[in-house]
Order: C-alpha cells, then sequence, then structure tokens
C-alpha cells in the first residue's frame, strides 16, 4: 500500500475506510475519512486492506527532502518572506496523542497551501516552533530583527504566521518596535488543517494578498465571517481575540476594520486612512529595546489589596479599572505608595468600548493625584505592550502613553462620529 490508495482498515472492532496519506511516523497509519477528518490508527494493531490504488495524488514532499522545497522564481511577482512562529496554522496532529502541536516549518506551509503558488516569490524562515501560549518577549525581539532582516534583504513584504491566542500581543509589540516601509501581516488559524472547517487556506492566502497591498503598517488577517468569502484587516494595536474557536474570532475594537480581503476576487480595499507604502517617507527603523518587568492586573470587586504587593519594586504596572478607570477607594494608598517607590501605574478600562477619563468622579481624581497615568482607549493589553516599550525608549513615559504612537490610541470613541 502507498499513499493515496484507498484502504480499509479494521481495529479491533472498528472499521475505517479513506485514502492513506503519509505519516510522519512509522508507528501510526494516517487515513482521510470520506468525512475529511483524518485518523491516526496504531499499524501494530491494525490489518489493512487496500481497495483502490492511487486514487488520490499525494505529494510525497517533506522538509527531509534534500533541498527542501523549490519556489520557482518570478521577476515580475513581488518576494513575500514567511516567517512562522508555530501555532494552529503550521501545526499538525500528534496520532499519538490527538493533540494539535505546532511542528511545520514556512515552508512546510507552503506545501500545505498550494493557493499560494503563483502569487509571489516566498522566502521561508522559521524564529520560533511553539504554540502562542509560550510567546514571550524575547520572542517578539527576535522576530522584529528577523523582519527587519528581510524588508533590508528586499521583501515587498511580510507574513508572520503566529498562534492566535496571543496574536494581539505580539502584533502590538511589532508596531510599537519597527517602523515600516511595506506591510506587516499576521495572520494564523482557529482550527488546524486536518479539520474541513480548517481556516488556515484562506487567511493565509488573503494575508499574502495583505502583504502585497500598500498599506505599510502592521496588521492581522483573519477571517471576517464564519464564511469562507473575505478576511478582514486590523490594525495590530486595535485588535482583539474576542472568542475562543470561532473563525472570526478576532475584532477592532472601537471602530471598523482597517480594511478587508476579498477572497474569491483578491482583492484588497481599505475603509479607513491608513500609512501609504508608496507615500511613506517612513525609513525602515527599529526600536526593540523593552523593560519586561511590567504586570497587567484586573480589578475585581472584593478583590484583596494584598494582590499589589506582588508587584512592588516592579517597573510597570497597568490596571484594568473598571468603567471610566476605577478601583476600590481603599486601593488608591497602596497604588501611591507604588508611584513613589519607582512603578509608573497606567489606568485602562475593561469595558470594551470608550475610554478611561478619571476626572468624572471622585475615585478617578484621587487615582490622578495618586499618580496614575490614563491610557486612553488603549486595549489593556496593548497598554501592558506600550508601557514595556516606553520605559525602554520614550524620553517622557507619562507623554508616551497618552500619545497615540502606532494607532493604539484613537482621538475620539465616540460610534456615531
Amino acid at each position: 500500500m502507498n499513499p493515496g490508495d484507498r484502504v480499509r482498515v479494521d481495529r479491533a472492532d472498528r472499521s475505517y475506510e479513506g485514502v492513506l496519506l503519509p505519516s510522519s511516523t512509522d508507528e501510526q497509519l494516517v487515513v482521510k475519512l470520506e468525512g475529511g477528518y483524518n485518523v491516526g490508527i496504531d499499524r501494530e494493531d491494525a490489518a489493512v486492506d487496500v481497495l483502490e490504488e492511487d486514487v488520490y495524488e499525494i505529494d510525497g514532499s517533506s522538509s527531509d527532502d534534500e533541498g527542501g522545497s523549490a519556489v520557482e522564481f518570478d521577476a515580475e511577482l513581488p518576494t513575500i518572506a514567511l516567517i512562522s512562529t508555530g501555532g494552529t496554522i503550521a501545526s499538525t496532529v500528534d496520532y499519538r496523542t490527538g493533540a494539535v502541536t505546532a511542528q511545520f516549518d514556512a515552508e512546510d506551509v507552503l506545501r500545505a497551501v498550494p493557493d499560494l503558488a503563483g502569487r509571489a516569490n516566498y522566502r521561508g524562515r522559521v524564529v520560533a516552533n511553539i504554540l502562542s501560549e509560550n510567546m514571550e518577549p524575547p520572542i517578539w525581539q527576535d522576530l522584529a530583527r528577523a523582519v527587519r532582516e528581510e524588508i533590508e534583504d528586499g521583501a515587498d513584504g511580510v507574513v508572520v504566521m503566529h498562534g492566535t491566542d496571543t496574536m494581539q500581543y505580539s502584533a502590538s509589540a511589532l508596531a510599537f518596535m519597527l517602523e515600516t516601509p511595506v506591510p506587516i501581516v499576521f495572520t494564523g488559524s482557529q482550527r488546524s488543517a486536518d479539520r474541513p472547517s480548517s481556516d488556515n487556506v484562506m487567511n493565509a492566502v488573503c494575508a499574502v494578498e495583505a502583504a502585497k497591498s500598500d498599506c505599510a503598517e502592521v496588521m492581522v488577517c483573519m477571517h471576517a465571517s464564519e464564511s469562507d468569502d473575505r478576511c478582514a484587516l486590523h490594525r495590530g494595536t486595535r485588535v482583539r481575540k474576542n472568542h475562543t474557536s470561532r473563525r472570526d474570532a478576532f475584532e477592532t475594537i472601537g471602530a471598523e476594520p482597517l480594511g478587508e480581503v476579498d477572497y474569491d476576487s483578491e482583492a484588497v480595499s481599505f475603509r479607513r486612512d491608513y500609512q501609504r507604502r508608496d507615500e511613506s517617507e517612513v525609513d525602515l527603523e527599529l526600536e526593540a529595546d523593552l523593560e519586561e518587568d511590567v504586570e497587567l492586573l484586573k480589578f475585581t470587586p472584593g478583590m484583596d489589596p494584598a494582590f499589589l504587593d506582588v508587584v512592588e519594586g516592579s517597573e510597570g504596572l497597568v490596571l484594568e479599572g473598571t468603567g471610566l478607570g476605577h478601583v476600590h477607594t481603599d486601593l488608591i494608598p497602596r497604588i501611591e505608595e507604588l508611584i513613589e517607590d519607582g512603578t509608573t501605574v497606567v489606568m485602562t478600562s475593561q469595558c470594551l468600548e470608550g475610554r478611561v477619563c478619571d476626572r468624572v468622579y471622585d475615585t478617578g481624581r484621587d487615582l490622578l493625584e495618586a499618580g496614575v497615568i490614563e491610557a486612553g482607549d488603549t486595549l489593556p493589553g496593548t497598554a501592558k505592550v506600550k508601557l514595556m516599550w516606553t520605559l525602554a525608549n520614550a524620553d517622557s513615559v507619562p507623554e508616551a502613553m497618552e500619545t497615540s504612537l502606532a494607532g493604539e490610541l484613537q482621538e475620539r470613541s465616540t460610534p456615531w462620529e
């Protein structure tokens, strides 16, 4: 039997029928069932009958082949750098455990998404091979340096393949670290490639089209709806993952998405002002220093003031306050002590829409008097990343936190304007 044969596999009291796929190990058979899902079966315990040979053409190439995957160069096409950090878009199923694991590099993604062929010339690069919950600030710095190098080497755009859980943090980090003359597009997948409902193909294709566009910003490209029709383009500092598993989990907070990519027509359109590549006077610059000793703390009713003891001595603290930016009045003296001891404290709101304004109620005024810095409508996660960056790079941290540096702080939050 060979990959591409239709087989029936009997194991214990169950029978599976489908197309035999290449397996990453000698111990497991991988069969694609009629419903589209893959199943892994221990060879030792299975009886296999070949029902029909060569019913499906299987590309047997792998990253272990001599020379790796080849991508033909076309002088008429732009060059897009594909940078992999891991995540579901670059993952496969471990058939020993049934879990999804990050193990594909950027070239594997090119093989897994043949629709990318003919759209651009590609260069593949692996910065990390992790699930995004394991992302850390030093990897943001490695990623920013890799992006800079690819642009310096002539890339017309960059696509970063990233796990969705912490993508918004990494996109924010690169938005603050890099002044870019070309698009930098983050994309990922909510569902792994072995699932019939996987979003990896459309997201990857739309991300490449966005990387060819004239928007010289850091963006996140993910499904705009549950349908396979278009992807939304979100500004990297204004995006948030708002659902655990839906394909359209990502949303721009406080505004419409920056733009979208139509999957069928491949058209990229923008509905808001953006930094254009052809009008940009920005030179490629990297400021990758970060102050990692920054925490993000969410206030809740009844919270023990001792939680603030944990951040004592930290360089920075972002608070997620209620409403306009409030905490229990009993916490304010402790917050003031932290500030007097050298901790920069920034206030954001737990609300998804609107901005912090600590001049309306007595609590807010007391927080301002204690030295708390307002972050306007900056998202809490973005505010943490921004504070890490400003503590390491800005001359005046309060001024920087109250100024929009990468589109993270909108002038107004009124939805009717």
